[in-house]
């Protein structure tokens, strides 16, 4: 009997320190875990209020967590005219427009968002795209991604007209641009198009650039299919432009911010390749060749807290010999609403 009583109070004993070993674990990694918090956020803290600009004219929005609304618009387009053989041709093709909403937050200046197409949910879009923009104090980059195959529209050869469906070609475009602020410390992208920063006082500044676009069309196996007769063509590009612009932040009235930026590059080197039917043929360097980028952004910020705007940034080619003019512009439009929290 005396035995079977210090065995239950040494089984009871044990339940009680292995209870007490538990709640003191779960204190210590909870303990341990808040303090690395601490610190991570610390480090965020500090690294967020090391302003590269000069705070007469940019600063940092109070608050920790930024989190922001956006629909988002996308489109290209291509349109071509000229003289080929004595034969006058026209066309104007383009992809459907992209329509999506995203939902974005920042912590710190470290941000992360997830979009989604309610069309592609629908089956109603198979096309891919993907838009990149970098924005830093000195340097910024815009690069986009799209492949297609709602490419369509209308062609004339002559007396003979000819359209183009849905699926009956295939599309890869690539474009980036790099740009380097001279103004860097007055002058401020994210402020427009990020909301990162804001811009108290008008400045603007100039900008030295790179710009680089290539892609190809060819017709797809479907038209392959539906069209037998018809030539297989392929056309590639590739043009690497150099120039310089303006970006300017117009501030009113504490609370409003316009931004307009141009970016024209002069093409120092191109690869033009046309594909038919197996049989390539290199075009050479037309007489203007240029690559344009433009942005364009409108700011309200109803308090350090609330703010909405509208942006948009659109990559241009323009390409004009003696006989042809091709010009080709890829657009993206965002409308956005936002909140800063924990002050």
């Amino acid at each position: 009997m005396v035995v079977r009583v210090i065995h239950n109070v040494s089984f009871r004993a044990v339940c009680c320190l292995l209870s007490l070993v538990c709640c003191l674990s779960e204190i210590h990694a909870e303990t341990r875990l808040k303090r690395l918090w601490t610190k991570a956020d610390s480090i965020l803290t500090s690294r967020y209020y090391r302003t590269p600009y000069d705070t007469n004219y940019v600063v940092r929005p109070e608050g920790r967590l930024t989190l922001k609304l956006r629909a988002n618009l996308t489109g290209n387009g291509i349109r071509a005219k000229g003289t080929v053989r004595d034969k006058y041709f026209k066309s104007h093709l383009s992809t459907k427009h992209k329509a999506t909403i995203s939902i974005g937050a920042a912590y710190r200046g470290i941000s992360a968002a997830y979009s989604i197409n309610p069309a592609k949910l629908k089956g109603f879009y198979d096309d891919y795209e993907l838009n990149i923009n970098y924005y830093a104090s000195r340097f910024c980059i815009d690069a986009s991604y799209q492949r297609s195959s709602s490419l369509s529209g209308d062609m004339t050869i002559g007396d003979k007209n000819l359209g183009m469906a849905e699926g009956e070609a295939d599309m890869k475009v690539f474009n980036i641009t790099g740009y380097y602020v001279f103004n860097h410390r007055r002058y401020c992208v994210s402020a427009a198009y990020n909301q990162s920063y804001i811009q108290r006082r008008s400045a603007g500044s100039w900008l030295v650039g790179l710009s680089y676009q290539g892609g190809n069309i060819k017709t797809s196996d479907k038209r392959k299919e539906l069209k037998p007769d018809d030539p297989d063509v392929r056309i590639s590009v590739g043009h690497l432009g150099i120039g310089g612009g303006y970006g300017y932040n117009l501030v009113l009235g504490k609370k409003w911010l316009f931004n307009l930026t141009l970016l024209p590059t002069f093409v120092v080197y191109n690869r033009n390749k046309l594909t038919i039917n197996d049989e390539s043929r290199h075009a050479g360097r037309m007489k203007f060749n240029m690559l344009f980028n433009e942005r364009a952004a409108i700011v309200y910020n109803f308090s350090q807290r609330y703010f909405l705007g509208l942006s948009g940034v659109a990559n241009n080619s323009l390409f004009v010999d003696d006989a042809v003019t091709v010009h080709q512009n890829k657009w993206v439009a965002h409308a956005f609403v936002g909140m800063r929290l924990w002050k």
